[in-house]
């Protein structure tokens, strides 16, 4: 008797569906306003762009081919289901370039990278956030940071890219290059706010002498949760511990009072909080 094959999972299937949905909104950045104002966003994409303006050769075709050698090193270097999600998503993403026949929307260039970068960034980013790239320095971007992960996909993305930009212009010309920058930047921002998320949570930290108040008002009166952290001061030598809460941006205002009332004198230091996942927010299992 044959063992059935597993089926796939709620999270696998929306991964397929964020490759298939980012794989056609990147895509239409290039009919829409990449292509026609002949601007060449980076990546092998980007150069794809240039020999299409030289040449007339396709971009999706031509990428494709082009990120042959990539793929072989990201089966390596990624593991398999990556390597699988990622050569899906580069195929879906070249055919979507090249079957797509829509109008160009603008011909003014700074609107065209604008958007074209919005859109571009847009797409990577949820293809990103599903475990996969479309390949070319996408690829080598993941890998990248997989190894140095203090470096955000986008920024990486931006540096690569922007090197290819450089060499694209001395084949189009400098305006356009200067056009590519300008989309690169957008599309590497929206990447980092589709992956990482909007940041609408503030991760809180608070040094007091009156820390049992102001841990008891701050879970009485906002209704958030207080982590105590041992710490003791550089100057003091004293034990005194951290409260970190982490509370929407909507609700720090309440949180400075509550401390001011407590001690006037207290130390806070306030941080972005990008994806909070957990009781009082997201669910881990929503992801």
């Amino acid at each position: 008797m044959r063992d059935k094959q597993p089926k796939m999972n709620k999270e696998q299937l929306m991964a397929w569906v964020q490759i298939a949905a980012g794989c056609l909104v990147g895509a239409l950045a290039y009919p829409w306003f990449l292509m026609p104002n002949h601007i060449a966003p980076g990546g092998l994409t980007g150069l794809a762009t240039v020999l299409n303006y030289l040449f007339g050769l396709p971009v999706g075709t031509t990428s494709l081919v082009m990120n042959i050698p990539l793929f072989l090193v990201g089966w390596r270097a990624m593991g398999g289901a990556f390597a699988l999600r990622s050569l899906a998503a580069t195929l879906l993403f070249s055919l979507f370039i090249d079957i797509l026949p829509l109008p160009c929307l603008t011909q003014d260039p700074m609107l065209a990278s604008v958007f074209g970068g919005a859109m571009l960034g847009a797409g990577l980013g949820l293809i990103l956030r599903s475990g996969a790239t479309t390949g070319g320095t996408d690829m080598a971007a993941r890998m990248v940071h997989k190894r140095m992960p203090y470096l955000s996909v986008g920024m990486i993305l931006f540096i690569i890219d922007g090197i290819v930009v450089v060499l694209a212009g001395v084949c189009i010309n400098i305006e356009h290059a200067l056009y590519a920058f300008v989309s690169i930047f957008v599309s590497s921002k929206v990447i980092n706010v589709v992956v990482d998320g909007l940041t609408t949570e503030k991760a809180c930290y608070v040094i007091t002498a009156a820390h049992d108040q102001v841990r008891r008002q701050i879970m009485e009166e906002l209704d958030r949760g207080v982590t105590l952290l041992s710490a003791k001061g550089g100057f003091s030598g004293e034990e005194r511990p951290v409260l970190m809460c982490v509370v929407s941006a909507q609700e720090v205002a309440r949180l400075k009072l509550i401390v001011r009332r407590a001690d006037d004198r207290a130390f806070v230091f306030i941080s972005d909080a990008h994806e909070v996942l957990g009781e009082g927010f997201r669910q881990l299992s929503e992801e």
